[in-house]
C-alpha cells in the first residue's frame, strides 16, 4: 500500500509538472472568457444555421481547424452543409463552380479566378474537400474592382453600375450603421477623414463586403441546412459586420460565430477579446505563419 501511495504520488506530481510545461499551439474560449473544447464548438456549430469562421488569414492554425471543422460537420450533415467565403469574388462563382464539377481543369480554375497569394496552402484543402464530396461552395465576396469604387466614390459609385454588374453585390442602396463598434474603430484607424483621405469611403468599401457576403449568405442558406462561412475576423467580431447584414436580410437565423486572436500566453484570454464572437481561437504568438 505504501508503494502504491508512493507511485501515485509520483504519477500526480509528473502529470501535473507535465500539464505546467505543456505548451499547447492554441486552446478554445467562449465569449465570456470560460476555456471550453472543440466538442462544444462542434455540437455548437451542427445545430446552427450560419456558422462565420473569422480567422486571421496567415495562420495555420485558423486553417487547419477550418478544415477540421468542415469534415467534421459534413460527417454530421451530409448534403445539408454549404461553404462560403471571403476568398472568392461572386463574378467568379461560375469557374469555380465549373471546377467543382469537374468540367474545368485545376490549371484553368487558378488561372481564370483571383486567387488569394496563400491559395494553394490555406483554401485548396476545403475546395479540393468539396469537390472530392459534391458539397456547395459559394463565392461570397463583392468584386475588389467595385469595392474599390467604393473606397474612391462611397456608395454613391456603385449607381453608375448597371445591372449585370449590380447583381453580384448585395441590393442597393446598401445600408450601414456607422455607429456599429468595428466601423467606427476602421474610422479612426484611417485617420477620421484626415491627411487628404475619406476615412469613412474606406470603412464603406468594407461594409460592402459585409453586406455582399451576409447577402450570399442568405441567398443560399435553406432551412435544414448548416452553411460554413469563411473570412477575416473583423468581418465577424462583436457579432457585428456580416452578422448585422445577416440580421438585416434575415431576422431569426441561428448564428454562431468564431473568432481567432493572437497571445503571448494562451492560458488565459485577455479581457479585450471577451465578447468577440460565441468562440474564441486563443493562439500562441509565436505560431509560425503561412506567408
Amino acid at each position: 500500500m505504501r508503494n502504491f501511495k508512493k507511485y501515485f504520488f509520483l504519477l500526480s506530481f509528473f502529470s501535473l509538472f507535465a500539464m505546467q510545461n505543456d505548451k499547447p499551439a492554441y486552446l478554445l474560449y467562449e465569449k465570456e472568457g470560460k476555456q471550453t473544447s472543440y466538442a462544444e464548438l462542434l455540437k455548437a456549430a451542427q445545430n446552427a444555421d450560419i456558422v462565420l469562421f473569422g480567422e486571421l488569414h496567415n495562420n495555420p492554425i485558423c486553417h487547419w481547424l477550418q478544415l477540421k471543422l468542415t469534415k467534421d460537420l459534413f460527417k454530421q450533415k451530409g448534403a445539408n452543409l454549404v461553404l462560403a467565403a471571403e476568398m472568392f469574388e461572386t463574378d467568379n462563382q461560375l469557374v469555380l463552380n465549373e471546377y467543382l464539377s469537374g468540367f474545368i481543369k485545376e490549371a484553368n480554375f487558378e488561372k481564370e479566378s483571383k486567387l488569394w497569394n496563400n491559395y494553394k496552402t490555406d483554401y485548396r484543402p476545403l475546395v479540393e474537400f468539396a469537390k472530392q464530396n459534391k458539397i456547395p461552395f459559394v463565392a461570397s465576396n463583392i468584386p475588389r474592382r467595385y469595392a474599390s469604387m467604393v473606397a474612391g466614390g462611397g456608395f454613391e459609385a456603385l449607381t453608375k453600375l448597371d445591372g449585370k454588374a449590380t447583381s453580384l453585390i448585395a441590393p442597393m442602396p446598401i445600408k450601414m450603421d456607422t455607429t456599429l463598434a468595428t466601423y467606427q474603430s476602421m474610422y479612426k484607424m484611417m485617420g477620421g477623414g484626415h491627411g487628404g483621405t475619406n476615412g469613412w469611403n474606406i470603412v464603406y468599401a468594407q461594409a460592402s463586403k459585409d453586406a455582399t457576403m451576409a447577402y450570399k449568405i442568405v441567398e443560399n442558406w435553406k432551412k435544414d441546412k448548416t452553411l460554413l462561412h469563411f473570412h477575416g475576423a473583423f468581418h465577424s467580431d462583436k457579432f457585428e459586420g456580416i452578422v448585422w447584414y445577416l440580421n438585416s436580410y434575415k431576422p431569426n437565423l441561428k448564428i454562431v460565430t468564431i473568432s481567432s486572436v493572437e497571445q503571448e500566453d494562451v492560458s488565459v484570454l485577455k479581457s479585450e477579446s471577451f465578447n468577440l464572437a460565441n468562440f474564441v481561437i486563443c493562439i500562441d504568438a509565436e505560431m509560425t505563419k503561412t506567408y
